[in-house]
């Protein structure tokens, strides 16, 4: 689902009458002329725009000239001059997906967070927890850089699969925590592709454990299964080594990295074979990842 479908129920209800804020306005004009009167004319005091002008046009540069950010701008016209009106609660949402749309995901993030804490049990509550994970999730770096981001995408998602495991995002949001998920695994095992190239097998062998124990249904867990299996095997522990490459052929015996676990336990003189009593079995029994 993309982000943009989630605010189809707010645009449909965005075009309201506008009689309460010519009313407003007009009321408005009333005390200014009375303030300038007192005042003199170097003073005069400037009515607010009615807020469901401003939110309506906040829509048309979203809509019609897909100025996101401008329409952003809009919208938080409505929360700061008519900031305990129903219209503010609507625009602070639109705020937060206009800023979502410009690509400018920290002030979405920060909208959004904030319709979340105002309105908590609004309807689109959900869909503003979702443009927090998406935001994040946008700015995912490359698997070479921090994964901070990463992480806190994976957070926020995880807030609407619990918090709203109901709604129409839950099921986009667990897609793109699969992602997230798969990245930090690529991170993982990039470090322990290091460790291992410098023959530091006992790092390595720790960092493909995370692989396999925390990110077990990424598609870096075949290669990290191999990786066990090269890193005991050099350290001499060989049973574990088998058990290793045994796993990885019973949960994905069509892999090419089953191919070369099991050319390098044969070169070591044995065959895979699975340890029961290994944490590798352990972690594998009863599941079926392939």
């Amino acid at each position: 689902m993309s982000a943009s479908s989630g605010i189809v129920a707010a645009l449909r209800t965005s075009v309201g009458s506008t009689g309460r804020g010519l009313v407003r306005l007009a009321a408005l004009v009333a005390v200014v002329g009375g303030l300038a009167a007192c005042a003199g004319d170097k003073d005069v005091m400037i009515p607010d725009d009615p807020a469901d002008q401003l939110y309506n046009e906040g829509l048309y540069l979203m809509q019609r000239k897909s100025d996101y950010t401008a329409a952003a701008k809009k919208f938080e016209e409505v929360d700061r001059q008519h900031p305990y009106s129903d219209w503010a609660r609507k625009a602070l949402l639109m705020q937060a997906y206009s800023y979502y749309e410009a690509k400018e995901y920290d002030d979405s993030i920060t909208a959004a967070k904030r319709y979340v804490s105002l309105h908590p049990g609004s309807p689109d509550a959900a869909y503003a927890q979702f443009l927090i994970g998406s935001s994040y999730y946008e700015n995912i770096p490359d698997v070479t850089r921090d994964q901070q981001r990463t992480e806190k995408a994976m957070q926020e998602l995880e807030q609407v699969i619990r918090r709203y495991p109901t709604s129409e995002y839950a099921v986009s949001a667990k897609k793109k925590l699969d992602v997230a998920r798969d990245q930090l695994a690529g991170k993982e095992m990039g470090i322990g592709r290091f460790y291992l190239n410098r023959k530091d097998f006992t790092g390595a062998i720790n960092r493909f454990k995370m692989v396999v124990t925390q990110y077990q249904t990424t598609r870096h867990v075949e290669e990290a299964l191999m990786r066990l299996t090269e890193a005991y095997m050099a350290l001499g522990i060989v049973q574990e080594a088998q058990t290793a490459a045994a796993v990885l052929g019973h949960n994905f015996p069509d892999s090419r990295w089953y191919q070369d676990a099991y050319k390098l336990v044969q070169s070591g003189g044995v065959e895979p074979s699975e340890n029961k009593a290994s944490w590798i079995s352990k972690l594998f029994q009863g599941r079926k990842t392939g």
